[in-house]
């Protein structure tokens, strides 16, 4: 089982939020998630990014593969180094 971090859509019409969840690689997008280790809204300003490092760090560390998207978060937050 090939194992993600992504964002999954939540919130209303024209409004989105994101929560960063581990799911499996094959589930639909906003479907069933292993794990949701924080949320994204980049509708504030500044952007609001809440991710718990700990759950972050210990997934990466397990294998799970950050998206594109996240990684960019990832390193924003500190969680991953600027340039791997």
């Amino acid at each position: 089982m090939s194992v993600r971090i992504r964002l999954t859509r939540v919130g209303a019409t024209k409004q989105p939020t994101y929560r960063l969840v581990v799911a499996d690689s094959r589930s639909a997008r906003d479907g069933r998630a292993i794990d949701t280790i924080g949320h994204y809204n980049p509708r504030t300003d500044p952007v609001e990014i809440n991710i718990d490092e700990a759950k972050a760090r210990d997934w990466l560390a397990k294998g799970a593969q950050p998206s594109d998207t996240v990684k960019r978060l990832f390193r924003k937050a500190g969680v991953m180094p600027e340039y791997k």
